[in-house]
């Protein structure tokens, strides 16, 4: 494989990585006006679960762990100019749609409804990235993968907005961030064909994702545990 220009090496993993982070609002978040309530507190260690919340826990990580492998298969597919790309991002769109449909039965609809259209900015994101990089307009380029940072704090903002208590902002902020830096690393070291070190990314990006994952769901159960006796 081609190693590509700094330019856009940045461009490509940034694409790529906007497909992985669409999906980092999901599992217990709505936006800060539509929930204010108090939650029972930010201790996710320690206590047993019920069968409730383990079910809830063990759905979680299957959605994260389905997003980052889909998200790892459409950057192994456009590194290598697949012809599967296409099938695969539907693949991961889909699995933005089951994150927000996974907190209606906390935040209700409205919220799942905002969550999903705070996912497709981050595609349409993805979409300006490409668009920057197939003009060679690097200023362009520059806009667009600040603005796809920026609206992954707005995520963040939104996930600690409904739940402050469980989902501190500056936490969110910093895992989120995490969670786009590492899948940033995996892209970039795939792209220019650093094999070795692009598995060794997806493995950090594995253990992230279940942290955050874990940390989702356990704020959810925390901020409704009549709902997981």
């Amino acid at each position: 494989m081609h190693r590509l220009s700094p330019s856009r090496a940045r461009v490509a993993m940034a694409v790529a990585a906007a497909m992985a982070v669409v999906a980092l609002a999901a599992a217990g978040g709505a936006p800060a006006a539509l929930d204010h309530h108090t939650a029972a507190g930010h201790d996710h260690a320690g206590t047993a679960r019920t069968v409730k919340a383990q079910r809830l826990h063990d759905d979680m990580r299957k959605l994260w762990e389905d997003h980052i492998t889909w998200t790892r298969l459409a950057i192994v597919s456009f590194a290598g100019g697949l012809p599967d790309l296409q099938a695969t991002e539907n693949r991961l769109l889909q699995n933005q749609a089951d994150i927000a449909a996974a907190i209606r039965p906390y935040y209700g609809a409205a919220a799942s409804a905002k969550l999903r259209t705070l996912l497709r900015a981050h595609i349409l994101g993805a979409v300006a990235l490409l668009q920057a990089a197939k003009a060679g307009d690097d200023d362009a380029l520059t806009r667009a993968h600040d603005a796809w940072y920026a609206n992954g704090n707005d995520i963040a903002d939104l996930l600690s907005g409904a739940n402050p208590r469980n989902w501190p902002r500056g936490e969110m902020r910093t895992m989120m961030k995490t969670h786009l830096d590492e899948t940033l690393k995996e892209a970039v070291d795939r792209l220019n064909g650093r094999f070795d070190a692009d598995i060794r990314d997806y493995d950090a990006v594995h253990r992230s994702i279940l942290e955050m994952a874990d940390m989702l769901s356990d704020g959810i159960v925390a901020r409704f545990p009549g709902r997981f006796r």
